[in-house]
């Protein structure tokens, strides 16, 4: 039994090297794991090895447990996973050779054939060594960090970079309308525009609760309007104007979960006790029941001031819930303000609480199937079939 044993392992291991090695890269496992299991699965159906690098250090986004819980996936899935000590912050330099050294000796060792980049710094540092090695490298985009309305900052700092390396790029994919037309002016070899990564829609609309008890779990009663955010507590993801609009309502029956974690908390905590909404707003921390609370709430809030495509935003609509967000990039591709939700600019206070107003008010329910419609053109299988045109091409 042993020798068999042995034996099918030491087939597979000729296999497997036989395989065409795909790289997947970003900065943060949150963007593999939230993002891109689709894209290694169909990756393994067209017969590619599939190999991970992030920086698995990075406590950012993802908590220890899901970190693991993530790896575990990778494992059960024959995804080898690798360290790269890449830097959320562009401007620390020392951090960001080491991870260009250790991807280059990543890509030496394991002969990677073909890199598919995510995420601004891991996208800059992995373009920069598959030029080298001259390897065949996808870009995705999740959102220009030159945008309408930037700061000039970003203009200066990212436009010029990301032109100079797409000359390095054979596929570019933009996920949002405005990006698509903006990469138009770069020199990829071809862009591609994909909606975004895709929503299991189905699973999210046909999911059972009880709802009365989920809601229990937070205090809330029947009586209760309560939108929702998902997603990073951080300053980017804005939740401080919905608080503050909460406040501007005046209505305690109007209540705001906030499922995810971040260093904003406790500065937003403080803040909603200075407006005396504490015992309306509830920081519910990082959720794996999330399909499970968009079928508990009655709205969904999102205030951003920065997307590509939120996914966050979908799975929302999806659920059939009403919207009032931010009138930015990829809000604008799903949100036709008045129709599916309200787009509001992001520091409008009184826009968000006129928005929020209006919707506990009763348009919700035409607005709910409105979205429920409009996901249907991002759903996964849309998106996947999309995706094994470009993996095919490249």
């Amino acid at each position: 039994m042993l020798e068999f044993l042995l034996e099918r392992i030491k087939t597979w291991r000729i296999e497997r090297s036989r395989m065409k090695k795909m790289l997947m890269t970003a900065t943060v496992p949150s963007m593999i794991g939230q993002f891109n299991m689709e894209n290694i699965r169909i990756l393994q159906e067209m017969g590619f090895c599939v190999h991970v690098a992030c920086d698995f250090n990075d406590r950012s986004v993802w908590t220890d447990e899901r970190v693991r819980r993530f790896i575990e996936e990778l494992s059960e899935l024959k995804v080898s996973h690798h360290q790269i000590d890449f830097s959320r912050n562009p401007l620390n330099i020392k951090k960001n050779i080491k991870a260009y050294n250790q991807l280059k000796q990543l890509i030496k060792e394991e002969k990677i054939e073909m890199l598919h980049c995510h995420t601004p710094v891991a996208g800059v540092i992995s373009r920069l060594v598959a030029h080298r090695y001259r390897i065949r490298v996808i870009y995705t985009a999740h959102g220009f960090h030159f945008y309408n309305g930037a700061p000039k900052k970003n203009w200066l700092a990212y436009y010029p970079i990301e032109k100079f390396l797409s000359r390095w790029t054979d596929i570019l994919i933009t996920i949002n309308q405005e990006d698509y037309k903006r990469a138009q002016e770069l020199h990829a070899k071809k862009v591609e525009y994909v909606p975004g990564i895709g929503v299991h829609t189905k699973e999210f609309k046909n999911v059972m609760i009880n709802r009365k008890a989920k809601r229990a779990e937070f205090g809330f009663k029947d009586i209760d309007f309560v939108f929702m955010s998902t997603g990073q507590i951080s300053v980017r993801k804005n939740h401080e104007v919905i608080i503050k609009a909460l406040a501007e309502l005046n209505n305690t029956n109007v209540k705001y979960l906030i499922a995810g974690f971040g260093e904003e908390e406790d500065r937003l905590k403080k803040l909603a006790l200075e407006l005396g909404v504490t015992n309306q707003v509830v920081f519910a921390g990082y959720r794996n029941d999330v399909k499970e609370l968009l079928h508990a709430v009655d709205g969904f809030a999102f205030p951003s001031l920065q997307e590509g495509l939120p996914v966050a935003l979908m799975e929302a609509m999806a659920v059939g819930l009403p919207i009032v967000c931010s009138r930015i990039r990829g809000n604008e591709d799903l949100i036709c303000n008045g129709v599916g939700g309200f787009l509001v600019d992001p520091y409008n206070i009184e826009g968000f609480k006129k928005g929020m107003e209006l919707i506990v008010n009763g348009v919700s329910e035409e607005m709910g199937a409105t979205n429920i419609e409009m996901m249907k053109n991002f759903d996964i299988d849309t998106v996947n079939k999309k995706m094994r045109q470009i993996y095919r091409n490249i």
